[in-house]
């Protein structure tokens, strides 16, 4: 499924000029490997930031302290300043960001499964957070994945 939808951004990048990049914490580059897996993605993909941890977050995209110290790292906000930051550093069109808790663990006010997304481009920035809920760390970063992609396709549709 995520080579479909990777082959459908590549169409959808290229008719329209565009290109991408993205901002991965919890899915630690799968987002970026997906599109990378699909000959001639040079055309429109910028770059990959793998930011796992809060300092990489702020010296790589800007995030800033005070947005970590206030929500954590697994947020709407850190999501919108990730992309913002990616897209920004990249010179891109189009940014998404990940940042969840894919498990094991979590608490009672960040469960498992819960991931935060951002979507960034010219006209502003969406954000949003799902709940994948308690499936295993495999299967939310493969879920966490195939959003992404499917934030993208929306985003040049």
């Amino acid at each position: 499924m995520t080579q479909d939808l990777a082959l459908r951004i590549l169409e959808l990048a290229r008719d329209a000029g565009k290109t991408l990049t993205t901002a991965e914490s919890c899915t630690g580059g799968m987002v970026s490997a997906a599109i990378t897996d699909i000959a001639g993605s040079s055309e429109i993909f910028a770059r990959g930031h793998i930011t796992y941890s809060n300092t990489a977050k702020q010296e790589m995209l800007g995030v800033t302290a005070a947005s970590l110290d206030a929500h954590g790292a697994v947020s709407e906000e850190v999501a919108k300043e990730m992309a913002e930051g990616a897209r920004a550093a990249a010179g891109a069109d189009i940014a998404v960001a990940i940042t969840g808790i894919a498990g094991p663990g979590g608490s009672e006010f960040k469960p498992e499964g819960r991931v935060c997304f951002g979507l960034a481009t010219k006209d502003g920035t969406q954000y949003e957070t799902v709940e994948f809920g308690a499936r295993g760390r495999a299967e939310v970063r493969m879920a966490a994945t195939r959003h992404a992609l499917d934030l993208i396709v929306r985003a040049l549709s």
